[in-house]
């Protein structure tokens, strides 16, 4: 990436968007019960603004974090949002729930500072940095109409069956158990980038990287009992006696 020209960064930036599974679960809960189009305007230009603003600027200062760390935490903000969805502050924290035009700006500047870790991967160099972080970050919009117009097309037309007020429940638990997974997923790549050199590149042996962990593990559980099981003899070494 270099050479590479504006308009590639603007692929990039589309297609990192739309292959980027937090960021459109978190967008998704977002607009799941959000009917009018102005409501959709607002709430997703809270989110441009506040990606935009920590995209451009972590870059710009190089401010940098272990990128894993990062996504663990937009995986929270798809979990967060699900919570939300779900009525969770009222039902279980018998509050209500924050401001939403506030949290989703906010959670805009950890998506973008999330972006900026990947984009800061890239060997961006001196000339025309800002313009290239700029040509990202439309490539980024891009893939974000283009997937915005999908789901909104999607739930205005499930919001008209009968399935969307039995589902919509069952809908979000699974959006809060996919933002978990993602979470299991981050944490488990940090472990391998601050560990590195317990987890081998190689597939193979990374399974059994894992595997030896857990023998050890289960071997360091049983070895810690007071004494050790045996084995009573069976009914013939009894009767040969």
């Amino acid at each position: 990436m270099l050479n590479a020209g504006y308009l590639e960064y603007v692929e990039l930036g589309a297609s990192h968007m739309l292959t980027g599974y937090d960021h459109l679960l978190f967008l998704f809960g977002v607009i799941f019960f959000l009917t009018r189009f102005i409501d959709v305007v607002r709430f997703i230009t809270a989110f441009t603004i506040g990606h935009s603003i920590t995209l451009l600027f972590a870059t710009l200062l190089e401010i940098q974090a272990n990128y894993y760390l990062v996504d663990a935490v937009i995986a929270l903000t798809v979990c967060y949002k699900a919570f939300d969805n779900l009525d969770g502050f009222r039902r279980y924290l018998q509050m209500a729930s924050p401001s939403l035009l506030w949290m989703v700006f906010a959670f805009g500047l950890i998506h973008g500072f999330g972006l900026s870790t990947r984009l800061q991967q890239l060997p961006l160099g001196d000339e025309g940095l800002v313009f290239r972080i700029l040509a990202f970050n439309v490539g980024v919009e891009l893939g974000q109409i283009a997937a915005l117009a999908i789901m909104v097309v999607v739930l205005a037309g499930w919001r008209r069956t009968q399935s969307f007020e039995r589902f919509s429940r069952a809908a979000n638990v699974g959006l809060m158990s996919m933002g978990v997974l993602l979470l299991l997923m981050q944490l488990h790549g940090y472990q391998h980038s601050k560990f590195a050199e317990e987890f081998p590149l190689n597939a193979d042996d990374h399974l059994h990287a894992h595997e030896d962990m857990e023998v050890k593990r289960v071997s360091e559980t049983l070895g810690s009992y007071p004494r050790r099981l045996g084995i009573s003899p069976g009914r013939e070494e009894l009767g040969q006696d």
